[in-house]
This record gives C-alpha cells, structure tokens and sequence, in this order.
C-alpha cells in the first residue's frame, strides 16, 4: 500500500497517489486508465481548449471519455489519445465537448442583469452589442435578452446579442430555447407569461422561449484559444462568467487583453463570482461584485 509522508506529501501528491491505487487495483473499472493517460488527456485539452485539469479530475475525466472508448471501439485509453493526436476532427469536437462542464441557469448572479440595466440606461446609445462568451446551454444570454426587453418596453429592443460556446452539444440546446420546467420554477410567472410558450402533448412539461427573444441572439462556435475571433467590436458589455476558472493565469490574462479592444472604453465586463483578475490590473479594474472596467476607462 503507498503510504504519504505525512509531513510532505501535498494534497495534490496524496490524490495523485490515490488515483495510481485505483489504476492498480483496478477496481471496477471497464478500462485501465492511468496517471500517465489522464496526464496526456489534460495535455491534450490545455493545448486545444486552454482548460487546466487538476489530478482531482482524474475520476471525472475516466466516466466522462470512457463513454467515448465505447462510442469509437478504441479498446484502451491510449488508442484513443492516439486517435485524438492523429487529428480525428469530429472525435475532437466531441473530446472538447466530454470535458466541458455547463452549469448555468436564468439570471444567475441576477444582481449583474440590475446593473447591465442601469449600464445601458446610462449609456443611452441607439443600439447596444452584448457578447456572451460562454453560453452555455442558453440561460444567460435568454436573460440578458428578457433584461433588455424589460428595459425597453418591447420584444424587439435595440440590442445585438452575441452567444458563443466552445461545446456544440449545448449550443444546439441553446438555440432550440427549448427547456424543461423545473428550469424556469424560479422564475416570476410575470416573465415566464411574457418569454415563454409552454409545451402541449407530447411536450407537456417543456418550454419554449418565443421567437421574438431568440431573433435578438445569434449563437455560433467559438474557442477563446483560437486566434481569430468571429466576434467584432465596439460592445457595450462582455459577459464572460464561470469560465476563467478553467483557465491557468497566463490563458486567463492573453484572452482578457483580447478583450479590450473589443470593448467600448466606458463598456463593462462581468465575471463569474469565484473569478478574480488581481494578476491583469493592467488590463481591467474592478467595480465590485465581480464587475469590471478597462483599466483605461474614466470609470
């Protein structure tokens, strides 16, 4: 048994270890999966998508690809890093896809759509753009359209919304706005009568946002690492939330300078609350409750 000093050994040493037991013993596993497959899997996504796997996703990552062995006959976790490293391009996108953790829900941190409002309200200009970088399933920007609706008066307010996502799989999700209830229990049945059609039939159970708040969003693919952005200032507003922690510092400072000039200099950047950019001051400056400026701003 692999016994941890127990003045030395680090939290990460103690899991890595414990991972290495299981790979050993082999317990229930369907496939061996080693220190060293995970270490090229996280390799692998770190190059591709910038995200950082700690050894605490060891499990994770084995339920989540072993799928995935299954789908494509590979018969070890080796045969298919081989196939992702000779560029199989639709097991990549599924790969990216695998590891993609989307946790969102309608106006999550919903004190940010209150101050998006008083932002635009501020700003007074004739059309504002938003981007939405990491959309998810849908949810945030369905808010932000339904907060600029309110906002105006109208299911057609002059407003762009741009929602992009590494993950294909929830894009598509996204764009059908199809949900099922319990996703809009929260909710007030003001909003939910104003946004949204509810399923009948077969459907029963579901519901749909209505088309006049999907035509204010455009959803396409977009992998922040990627050197070319389809993306395009001015904007008023970037709402990049929940998805720098993923990211080391160095990926998390390249893709904020990337930000700023694609955002107006009196624009705003939201974050997720458990993110901080203490390391890019250079670049944006904190308002409070994870909103940002430019570091350039008069604000």
């Amino acid at each position: 048994m692999i016994q941890p000093n127990r003045t030395t050994a680090s939290a990460a040493e103690i899991t890595r270890q414990l991972a290495d037991v299981k790979t050993l013993t082999g317990g229930t596993r369907e496939f061996a999966f080693t220190r060293d497959d995970f270490d090229r899997i996280a390799k692998l996504i770190h190059q591709h998508a910038g995200i950082s796997l700690s050894p605490i996703k060891f499990d994770m990552v084995y339920s989540r690809l072993a799928r995935r062995l299954r789908a494509t006959g590979d018969a070890t976790f080796a045969d298919y890093i081989r196939r992702l490293e000779r560029n199989d391009h639709t097991e990549w996108e599924t790969f990216v896809n695998s590891l993609t953790t989307n946790l969102t829900s309608f106006f999550r941190e919903a004190h940010h759509f209150d101050l998006l409002k008083d932002h635009l309200t501020r700003l007074g200009k004739p059309t504002a753009r938003i981007w939405c970088s990491a959309a998810s399933t849908g949810e945030e920007p369905y808010s932000i359209a339904m907060t600029c609706c309110e906002l105006y008066g109208s299911m057609m307010p002059p407003v762009e919304i741009i929602a992009t996502d590494i993950d294909t799989n929830v894009l598509a999700q996204g764009q059908a706005g199809v949900y099922s209830e319990d996703r809009i229990e929260k909710l007030s049945p003001e909003l939910v009568r104003k946004y949204f059609l509810r399923g009948t039939g077969s459907r029963a159970g579901d519901v749909r946002v209505r088309p006049e708040l999907q035509k204010l969003i455009r959803f396409s693919r977009l992998n922040l690492l990627e050197p070319n952005w389809s993306v395009r200032g001015p904007l008023e507003a970037i709402f990049c939330r929940n998805v720098m922690i993923y990211f080391d510092k160095p990926t998390q400072y390249t893709i904020l300078k990337r930000f700023v000039p694609l955002l107006r200099p009196d624009g705003l950047m939201f974050a997720g609350h458990s993110e901080s950019f203490s390391h890019a001051v250079d670049l944006f400056r904190n308002l409070g409750r994870t909103v940002y400026a430019r570091a350039d701003s008069g604000r």
